[in-house]
């Protein structure tokens, strides 16, 4: 019998390019399912699980924003942080074009270009946090200055209170 070939994501492969440490964990899943539901499969805490929402400018800039999966994200913040008059939630039909990912898979690691990443500042407070691994049915566990240094995100308040 044939040794099943590993599967590998971008993000994945661009973590072992640069040699950061993750664990990660499957699960099956063949449509987007939210945060919350992921993290309940996976038994893990939600405030360590973290979504990717992608925003864009009036002036067609993109930006890009993990928050833990029960929060909201506060758009004023987020348009302040990132320098901008406004930000929006970019349509879900512009996810894979925008980043190269499909939404329920979506990780700032390895978008399609380098946008700039934002992080919430609570994922400080945990020793490792979990983020979608590039694909729906795969997350990924890293240390927060991990995730930081792989896709050059800043942490910064981004949630409603």
């Amino acid at each position: 019998m044939a040794k099943q070939k590993e599967i590998k994501t971008n993000a994945m492969r661009i973590l072992d390019r640069m040699k950061i440490p993750y664990t990660f964990q499957t699960y099956e899943c063949d449509e987007f399912i939210d945060g919350q539901h992921t993290a309940d499969l996976l038994h893990l805490p939600h405030e360590i699980v973290f979504k990717t929402l992608v925003t864009v400018s009036p002036e067609r800039t993109y930006f890009v924003f993990a928050i833990p999966i029960d929060a909201e994200l506060d758009l004023k913040k987020a348009a302040r942080t990132a320098g901008c008059k406004s930000l929006a939630m970019i349509h879900v039909k512009d996810i894979q074009n925008v980043t190269g990912y499909i939404r329920g898979g979506c990780t700032a690691i390895g978008m399609k270009k380098d946008y700039p990443v934002f992080m919430d500042e609570s994922a400080l407070l945990y020793e490792k946090i979990a983020v979608s691994g590039g694909k729906i049915g795969l997350q990924l566990t890293l240390t927060p200055g991990d995730y930081e240094k792989a896709c050059h995100a800043v942490f910064c308040d981004l949630t409603r209170e």
